[in-house]
């Protein structure tokens, strides 16, 4: 598969397309979420120093979960 084809990854549990190469911190900022982020990829947790170098593959499926603060 040559770099710039699009591939189809699953996040949270909806079919996304990204460009092949696209790495984790990419699809963060792609998705607009901001602060922390969690990501699990495959089941895995993909620790925040490695999202940058993290590339995604076709068929991956991720979880990402943002903190919200607050309360009463």
């Amino acid at each position: 598969m040559e770099i710039g084809e699009v591939i189809g990854i699953v996040v949270n549990g909806a079919e996304q397309r990204v460009v092949d190469g696209t790495t984790v911190a990419e699809l963060i900022k792609t998705l607009g979420l901001a602060g922390a982020v969690a990501v699990e990829r495959n089941r895995e947790i993909v620790p925040r120093a490695h999202h940058a170098a993290t590339r995604l593959a076709s068929g991956d499926r991720l979880e990402l979960v943002t903190f919200v603060g607050g309360g009463l």
